[in-house]
């Protein structure tokens, strides 16, 4: 029996759940949230990038990633630095480097022990198939 559109969609959101609290349960050992992380990780990967980049790829606000921010520069994880005109830029500390490199590792184990139910070609169909909608 064909599976309904809704439940479908229930389910992406029900795995997305679940990665979200295996990574953050991974995480708190290194006093670090999936948020934090991914935001170390975008900011390794954008050097360049301004507080409203930074806010769109990690799906959150302007506000809400300023905030973030003033955290992690409280922490010691990123520093603010001048940029170009009045903008300011974010870089990763030394401190927060190795919390993304560490926190790598630990967010990748978490999904290869959630995706450990699929063969290696339905994890690279399944990972075709959501390529392909999200370019739509």
């Amino acid at each position: 029996m064909p599976r309904d559109v809704g439940e479908i969609g229930l389910s992406v959101k029900r795995l997305q759940m679940r990665h979200h609290r295996g990574i953050n349960e991974r995480l708190a050992p290194l006093g670090i949230s999936i948020v934090q992380w991914d935001a170390l990780r975008h900011l390794h990967e954008n050097p360049e990038a301004s507080l409203h980049d930074l806010a769109q790829l990690t799906f959150q606000r302007d506000q809400s990633f300023g905030t973030l921010a003033n955290r992690m520069i409280e922490r010691g994880l990123i520093e603010r630095v001048p940029g170009p005109g009045r903008a300011v830029r974010h870089r990763l500390t030394e401190k927060g480097d190795d919390l993304r490199q560490r926190g790598t590792e630990l967010v990748r184990s978490a999904l290869i022990d959630s995706f450990s139910g699929l063969s290696d070609e339905e994890l690279q169909t399944f990972g075709d198939l959501l390529a392909r909608l999200l370019a739509r």
